[in-house]
């Protein structure tokens, strides 16, 4: 605790520090109380009040984010918010409060739980920061991030000048200004990767434009405020200079030359594959208290050590995950709460002269003008529209609790004067709530995946390579996965092309990582999630006659970002089917719900065709490839509609594979095509029969017509499929106000997979056959796609209709 922060508290609740000095000197018994039914005041004790005002804190900034929630706001406006209404500005000017709820006693013991807090805090800062970033730097990333910051310095500078040589300013005032105008101009990469990660969008790629320019932002920052701070705490004294910069050098190598080897070390004796052993973690956390000591013994900030050990700790499994899991929630909820609330104390807004809050305010804005216009006019001058320009530029004026913890230093060392560090903070909650609703307005990062040419496997050319992305969450999903890319019968004349992508949670890591893998070279380390998998698609790739080839990739990111790693591999490699795995039965409930929003939100952006595809069981799981088998009986169900379409023509290229049997089983109620949109209807009609025309004369092709009533005669021929089928496909979307889906809504709530879908995955008759449910590419279209040749492939056989096996069954 800092003695003007004790000062500075007591002059803020307008009590006479040295009157409340005397309640410092506390008994031993004074930690714990009786009870109030032994007339003992909690208050009056510090662990019940702590707990109490760890209640309050994280209590009150979680109400003011609810009622923020509808104004886009992000968590840091909360945050300040909370602390400012618990502070001497709102309820603590209340005698009573201030006095019994945030005492003087009460509020060394905040600003020391804080400090553990921040230790952590900076700790998963180095963490999120990838250092090996600076190897993917361009001109352009390094121009958008030296002209952030130096446009807005140049700009503030030049005010500040300006108003301290022409305007009649209070002493101080002048003094702070040019600091000031150097506190407005920073930018803090781990800030922006927060923030970005808050609008999920930093897996787009304007969020990894924004990622490596505030990268390159932040360098050119930490030097100005590294002799900033540096010249204020060591003022005309250069040895102190030197001392400080040398050990800082100092526990820098010893951390990269000692710890590191020390870390990975850990991690080659951990099990692959295994969560980091708790041995481990908490050598982990003891050290990261030592480093904090070290750095406070030899005279440096106790959260450098931290910081530097964060930045060196490999990111993600097994150490990044397990350190981020453990600190995250804890830092978050508890400690940061606690340290708005300390900062809430000390800001008081109506202390604040309103000719000296216009000038700094005046100062901020052009500081926040000078990132935007810095980032606004390079990336445009780079051929960025003009919206994302527009939006970036925004983004680069993003502040958080590391300006804070800067304002802080800048006032500790009396480079600015208290009504400018409050006017500061208050500016931060300004600035964060115009920018934040402002860049949804501007960038919708689900436009980036829209497309113009029809990329779908009905309207894929004949005898050309089809291309197809499959989305892997475990080593479970790769059989089935396998088993169905071979169904699709891989040729000479029609050969495959499958993009590989290991989907993995991302904890303990600012920004996404997709990671290529090369098959004909050793696995790095970080692959080593991925190596089984891998491993067994470059089998089947070896085994396929050179008819398949695999490109793996490794995708590190958050549930709900993830779809966009899946759209953009979509959009760059041109493919035409996106496969994404179901969620397993026996999943953990967290993993379904996310697996499930990634599902919905892939379907909803996807470039291309997407298949949900549903492992019910280990029947298909347990088997060799598909080429190795006997029969393999696919069943494809057509009800109507694009989608239906689409698996329609998932299952007409399958049907060319020697060991598949494919049914077609056909809706109709009372013995006619159902809709009332007739251009569909059409469309489904001139589909099927040209499917018929080019299926006849391949007697491994079967097509059947099943006249029903409503859905309870869906059901029952869904029903009577059991055990008959490897593989079911059906499409996603189908007419609600069609009679043969009545009255299933209500027997299964259409998400996902949709109507049929969600009935054919619950259905547990079905036992293990596989549920293929596909969605054609979302594009808009004038029909006349459809008036193609679209079953004409190699494997299809020209002959007359009337040699196609045909079935009517009524229902």
């Amino acid at each position: 605790m800092e003695p003007d922060d004790i000062s500075l508290y007591a002059t803020t609740k307008a009590l006479d520090p040295l009157d409340n000095f005397t309640s410092l000197c506390k008994a031993a018994w004074m930690t714990h109380s009786d009870g109030i039914f032994f007339n003992s005041n909690p208050l009056h004790y510090s662990f019940p009040l702590l707990l109490l005002q760890i209640f309050l804190a994280s209590g009150v900034m979680l109400l003011m984010k609810v009622l923020l929630m509808p104004f886009n706001q992000p968590t840091v406006v909360s945050q300040i918010l909370g602390g400012i209404v618990l502070g001497p500005s709102f309820l603590s000017r209340t005698t009573w409060f201030a006095r019994n709820i945030f005492p003087l006693r009460g509020f060394i013991v905040i600003d020391m739980i804080t400090s553990f807090g921040f230790m952590f805090l900076f700790f998963l800062v180095g963490l999120q920061m990838d250092p090996w970033m600076l190897k993917k730097f361009n001109r352009k990333s390094c121009a958008l991030g030296f002209f952030s910051v130096a446009l807005p310095m140049l700009l503030t500078y030049t005010f500040s000048s300006v108003l301290i040589n022409f305007t009649n300013l209070e002493p101080k005032t002048n003094y702070s200004l040019p600091i000031v105008s150097q506190a407005e101009s920073i930018i803090a990469f781990p800030v922006i990767a927060h923030f970005l990660t808050e609008l999920k969008i930093i897996n787009s790629e304007f969020g990894r434009i924004a990622l490596a320019s505030s990268m390159t932002s932040t360098i050119f920052s930490f030097c100005v405020i590294t002799y900033t701070v540096l010249s204020h705490y060591t003022t005309g004294d250069n040895y102190k200079m030197i001392t400080t910069i040398s050990t800082g050098v100092a526990v820098v190598v010893i951390t990269v030359f000692f710890i590191r080897p020390t870390i990975l070390w850990m991690i080659c004796r951990n099990p692959l594959g295994e969560p980091l052993k708790e041995s481990y973690i908490v050598a982990l956390l003891l050290a990261i208290l030592v480093s904090g000591f070290c750095c406070q013994a030899i005279g440096l900030n106790a959260y450098f050590g931290p910081f530097v050990l964060g930045i060196v700790t490999p990111s993600g499994p097994p150490v990044g995950t397990a350190m981020a899991e453990k600190l995250d929630h804890l830092t978050c909820w508890v400690f940061m709460p606690l340290y708005f609330v300390k900062n809430g104390l000390l800001l008081n807004i109506f202390s604040v002269n309103f000719k000296k809050y216009l000038t700094v305010q005046f100062i901020a804005f052009i500081g926040a003008l000078g990132k935007f216009l810095g980032a606004f006019l390079t990336s445009f001058y780079c051929h960025m529209p003009k919206k994302d320009a527009m939006a970036l530029g925004l983004v680069m004026n993003a502040q958080g609790v590391l300006e804070l913890v800067i304002f802080k230093m800048f006032r500790s060392s009396k480079a600015i004067d208290y009504e400018s560090y409050v006017v500061m903070c208050i500016y931060m909650v300004v600035v964060m709530g115009v920018i934040t609703p402002l860049i949804k307005f501007l960038y919708d990062p689900s436009k980036r995946y829209q497309v113009y040419s029809r990329r779908t496997v009905m309207h894929s050319r004949p005898n050309s390579e089809l291309r197809v992305l499959a989305c892997v969450h475990d080593q479970e999903n790769v059989p089935t996965i396998i088993n169905l890319l071979e169904a699709l019968n891989p040729s000479k004349r029609s050969p495959l092309s499958i993009y590989l992508l290991h989907l993995l949670e991302l904890v303990g890591h600012s920004n996404s990582t997709v990671i290529p893998h090369k098959l004909t070279k050793r696995h790095s380390s970080k692959a080593d999630p991925s190596r089984y998998i891998v491993n067994a698609f470059r089998y089947y790739e070896k085994n396929s006659h050179g008819f398949v080839t695999v490109f793996p990739f490794t995708a590190i990111s958050y549930y709900k970002t993830m779809h966009d790693d899946v759209c953009s591999i979509a959009l760059n490699k041109r493919t035409s089917l996106i496969i994404v795995p179901f969620y397993k039965n026996n999943g953990a409930m967290a993993n379904k719900k996310a697996i499930r929003i990634m599902n919905r939100n892939v379907l909803d952006k996807a470039p291309c065709s997407v298949a949900v595809l549903v492992d019910r069981g280990v029947q298909i799981t347990s088997r060799p490839l598909l080429a190795t088998w006997f029969s393999y009986r696919v069943a494809v169900l057509f009800f109507g509609g694009a989608d239906d379409r689409e698996a329609l023509a998932i299952g007409a290229r399958m049907a060319g594979h020697p060991s598949i049997n494919l049914v077609v089983i056909r809706f109709l109620a009372n013995g006619s095509v159902v809709g009332d949109n007739e251009e569909e209807k059409r469309f489904d009609s001139e589909v099927m029969n040209e499917f018929k025309h080019r299926m006849a004369g391949n007697y491994q092709v079967m097509y059947v017509e099943e006249v029903v009533t409503d859905g309870t005669g869906t059901i029952s021929v869904i029903r009577s499929m059991e055990n008959k089928y490897e593989l079911i496909l059906v499409g996603r979307q189908h007419d609600s106000r069609s009679r043969l889906i009545l009255g299933l809504e209500d027997f299964a709530e259409p998400r996902e997979l949709g109507t049929i879908g969600e009935v054919l995955a619950s259905a547990e008759f079905l036992g293990n056959t596989a549920i293929l449910v596909a969605q054609q590419q979302n594009a808009v279209h004038d029909g006349s796609d459809y008036n193609i040749g679209i079953f004409r492939d190699k494997y299809l056989v020209e002959a007359d209709a009337e040699d196609m096996p045909i079935r009517r069954i009524n229902v």
